[in-house]
């Protein structure tokens, strides 16, 4: 699944990812950061989780500590919140709506 697909995935019916397209053309090039920025903290949360990056999760966990209500720890915790644990295998559909 690609980045953009993922940070702006809004749901699923079955094994097909439900893209939310209009914020995908508008928002797909933003960072992490630029996203959380922009309102935007599930899509910045999913952002941190493609990329794997320590370094860019701790980055955006320190910004949510700062600038959010969310009282998370750690990164793991925000996985909790989201209720977005791990990438979807690379056989799920997208289908933009």
């Amino acid at each position: 699944m690609q980045r953009s697909d993922f940070i702006f995935t809004v749901g699923y019916e079955g094994m097909v990812a439900l893209i939310d397209n209009h914020a995908k053309r508008r928002y797909a090039k933003y960072g992490t950061l630029e996203l959380a920025e922009a309102g935007l903290l599930r899509a910045a949360f999913c952002s941190a989780l493609y990329s794997g990056d320590e370094k860019e999760q701790q980055q955006l966990l320190d910004w949510y500590r700062e600038h959010s209500g969310v009282p998370a720890t750690n990164f793991e915790q925000l996985k909790s919140y989201y209720g977005v644990f791990e990438i979807p295998s690379n056989n799920i559909k997208t289908h933009g709506i």
